[in-house]
């Protein structure tokens, strides 16, 4: 027998029609590229949305469609990821620091029909633009009278295209399955490959994401998602906060100290979330200059590991309580966060820091385990590690064009990459990851890319690149080479070597000649041996 309840979708769309009719006159505040600071409501960002979706529609886009967005935090990228999902097609939120030959593979591999970018990327899409063969136009989001001059084919301004549009139109319904917007990983192994989201997913996270011991979100709060809307969906703050009808706050372009701690107080400010290398920076600027943050509450960090030092910077001198927490685009990306359970509020504030330090436990939605390298699941003892794995119903069950292959066990887990410890309160902590990739300020770099690279130097006989600590981006790359016999190689060399191969922030901060490198008995490179040998290595600059 079932129920006798209605069968309402869950759209995405309805998110934001929801905080348009019950929190309409609520702000949302974006710092943009080239127009300074604008201000707009729910109501308003409702009705631009849907002209947005007619303008779509008038370009040719239709359900399916992937529409790519190149572009910082804003409220006309909010406008897009609205629009595009609500008429049924698919929003491609591309990283811009990524080097230019993984984004146009992606734009490529994801055939988007439509690329929406900031005046910022005008010149970098410039030089890959013939190579976008499925892409039909460029939409620059600006206004007349901020319109660059371009060469990109078909370029239109997002304003004029908008004033030639009426807001006469109503959200379709469809079924909660449909994808609604789609997002790469970073490459670390092999080219990136996309997760491809659907309403469905996308609102039973926001819901999670919201309650008391997730991110706590309500209608009185300030919400600055300074993480990227193009990493990892901002964390799903641009959801959750019309969700509940809160104040969102865009950063656009702005990530240093000074501007933060000015939007936060200006804005009175009261949740954010970033990477520890962009809380770094703030607490730095505050620390030099005796400003404060009184009306923040709370900070959620993620995309890498929070230093003890940053938690009780913020808790002890600041008063702002920090919420560590642990997730990956295949995730939505929350997979775990780092609330305080009951029991452990009562604990001497060193001990608090202690759970703190971990990456948190899952929300409901979330089931997670250990196992050992033949599956099978090791206890939550805190103690033994293994590999993480993850299901849930905002878990990826593969990656968009069968890239990869099969992604699940045979119980339909999803191996993380990384290896972690569960302690029987169910929080988390990653000891180690299964794949030797290298996080620098939230992104991530590939060990192996960058080997492949140096070895293809004619002088260089055997590469390894390993993590190496860094003060400010928490890991930065150091290189390791093994010249051929006779050959002639410095650092300046090396480094040059890379010029116009990677992305800039990708380059290994220093070059070290050695006379071998260890191999496991089947000749694989023993990273966790050179990890150890460097542990102590001061990078140039530090």
């Amino acid at each position: 027998m079932q129920g006798l309840m209605q069968d309402r979708q869950l759209l995405v769309s309805s998110i934001l029609e929801f905080a348009a009719q019950n929190h309409g006159a609520r702000e949302i505040v974006s710092h943009t590229v080239e127009e300074g600071v604008h201000r707009y409501t729910y109501a308003e960002a409702n009705r631009r949305a849907r002209t947005l979706a007619r303008v779509l529609g008038s370009l040719g886009v239709t359900p399916g469609d992937r529409v790519a967005s190149l572009a910082w935090n804003s409220y006309r990228h909010f406008e897009l990821w609205y629009a595009v999902s609500g008429m049924g097609a698919l929003c491609h939120t591309v990283n811009p620091r990524l080097f230019a030959e993984q984004i146009a593979y992606i734009i490529n591999h994801a055939e988007d029909t439509l690329v929406f970018l900031d005046t910022s990327f005008v010149g970098l899409l410039k030089g890959m633009a013939d190579q976008l063969a499925s892409v039909k136009g460029f939409v620059i989001m600006t206004d007349e009278a901020h319109m660059p001059e371009t060469t990109l084919k078909n370029a239109q301004c997002y304003e004029t295209l908008m004033a030639g549009q009426s807001d006469d139109f109503t959200w379709p319904q469809f079924d909660e399955k449909t994808a609604s917007s789609l997002c790469y990983t970073s490459g670390t192994t092999g080219h990136p490959k996309g997760v491809l989201y659907s309403h469905r997913s996308t609102v039973i996270h926001t819901y999670a994401t919201c309650m008391v011991d997730a991110i706590a979100a309500s209608s009185a709060d300030t919400m600055l998602p300074v993480v990227p809307m193009f990493h990892a969906n901002a964390w799903g703050v641009p959801y959750s906060a019309p969700m509940v009808g809160a104040k969102l706050v865009f950063n656009g372009p702005l990530f240093d100290g000074p501007s933060l701690q000015a939007m936060i107080a200006d804005e009175a400010v009261t949740c954010a979330a970033a990477v520890p290398t962009v809380w770094l920076a703030l607490l730095h600027y505050l620390q030099q200059s005796g400003q404060h943050l009184d009306s923040l509450s709370r900070v959620i960090i993620g995309g890498s590991a929070c230093p003890r030092s940053m938690i009780e910077a913020f808790q002890n001198n600041y008063g702002v309580q920090v919420y560590h927490a642990w997730g990956m685009t295949e995730t939505s990306p929350i997979g775990t966060i780092g609330t305080l359970k009951a029991g452990l509020r009562d604990l001497p504030a060193d001990q608090q820091i202690d759970y703190q330090c971990k990456q948190g436990h899952p929300p409901f939605g979330v089931e997670l385990r250990i196992t050992d390298d033949d599956g099978k699941e090791l206890p939550r003892d805190g103690v033994a590690f293994g590999h993480l794995m993850i299901r849930g119903p905002w878990v990826t069950s593969g990656y968009f064009k069968g890239e990869g292959g099969e992604v699940l066990d045979e119980g339909g887990w999803f191996d993380t990459g990384d290896v972690a410890t569960i302690d029987p309160q169910g929080y988390i902590q990653i000891t180690d990851r299964s794949k030797d990739v290298i996080k620098s300020g939230g992104e991530w770099i590939s060990s192996i890319d960058l080997e492949n690279i140096a070895v293809g130097h004619p002088a260089v006989a055997e590469a390894a690149v390993i993590g190496v600590r860094h003060p400010k981006w928490e890991e930065r790359p150091l290189l390791i080479v093994i010249k051929r016999p006779g050959a002639s190689l410095t650092r300046e060399d090396m480094l040059m070597f890379f010029n116009g191969k990677i992305a800039k922030w990708w380059m290994p901060d220093d070059v070290v000649f050695v006379d071998e490198i260890p191999h496991t008995a089947t000749g694989k490179i023993q990273k966790l041996v050179l990890r150890e040998q460097f542990k102590d290595y001061v990078l140039p600059g530090t």
